[in-house]
């Protein structure tokens, strides 16, 4: 008669054996199917830089609403942030401590008025890689962006005509909010939207101090990273000339367009196509 505790012994002691094999198979299997061609850690494909936009005068960060979801939809990470519009120092200090919290690289971009921020704000940033200057203003040390609009600004006209002052008393001091009259809005500022856009722009604008509008720049950041410019062919704000002028003393890769001074908000598709080409470059 056959031992039953022998029996059970020798299925006990075959188990583990069992195990052992069939996870031998297992980890060959798996080996067998890792991708053969793994790509090593090293030459991974470079995360895109972060791309953080600076509106101008008489704007918000909404303006950047239709260039956000065209850099959403192609993989950017986007920050639109609040200019002051207090001081051009001040106001590039604000842009400055921002820079320095986001992690990796940076594409700065900058619209009108925004444009002399990211100048003085991205100066020795050592994340900024790249300036984009969407019509806008790139001052060299000591300019203003009042001194460079020049005569043949839709701005250069009666200030009385032009802006609205808050507090209204007159003469103006450093100080004094300046707001676009509607006419201003409509008639040069806005230019390439329909009548309810336009409406929706004089309704929400934010307005700058003269102070900054008058502030001497400081020592420009175009002098040391790449830059990038588009210019809008029909901007009556800030001509055309203008913003050749001064992209060509930086030394940016020039664009020019068809659109008038809010072409962020018209042309959304070339603003982000620059943008991302700057990127790409960076």
């Amino acid at each position: 008669m056959r031992n039953p505790t022998a029996r059970t012994s020798r299925r006990t002691s075959t188990y583990p054996r069992t195990v052992a094999l069939l996870l031998s198979a297992l980890a060959l299997l798996t080996a067998g199917l890792a991708p053969a061609h793994s790509i090593p850690e090293s030459h991974a494909p470079a995360a895109k830089p972060t791309v953080v936009l600076v509106h101008g005068s008489w704007a918000d960060a909404a303006s950047w609403t239709r260039v956000i979801t065209t850099l959403h939809s192609d993989g950017y990470k986007v920050r639109a942030l609040p200019n002051p519009l207090r001081s051009l120092s001040g106001d590039a200090a604000s842009v400055r401590a921002f820079l320095d919290t986001i992690p990796g690289p940076v594409v700065l971009v900058g619209h009108s008025y925004g444009g002399a921020v990211i100048t003085n704000a991205a100066t020795g940033a050592p994340n900024v890689e790249a300036l984009v200057y969407i019509n806008a203003f790139q001052p060299d040390a000591g300019e203003s962006v009042v001194q460079l609009a020049g005569p043949d600004s839709a701005l250069s006209a009666d200030p009385t005509t032009i802006f609205d002052f808050v507090p209204a008393t007159l003469p103006p001091t450093p100080d004094t909010e300046v707001y676009l009259k509607r006419s201003t809005v409509f008639a040069s500022f806005a230019t390439g939207l329909d009548g309810t856009d336009k409406s929706i722009v004089h309704a929400t604008q934010r307005p700058a101090t003269l102070a900054a509008l008058n502030e001497p720049s400081a020592e420009p950041a175009w002098a040391t990273i790449p830059s990038w410019s588009l210019i809008g062919t029909q901007d009556v704000i800030i001509p055309a000339s203008v913003q050749r002028t001064m992209a060509e003393r930086a030394g940016s890769k020039v664009t020019e367009y068809n659109a008038g001074h809010v072409g962020l908000m018209t042309n959304p598709g070339a603003v982000a196509r620059i943008i991302e080409r700057a990127a790409a470059a960076s």
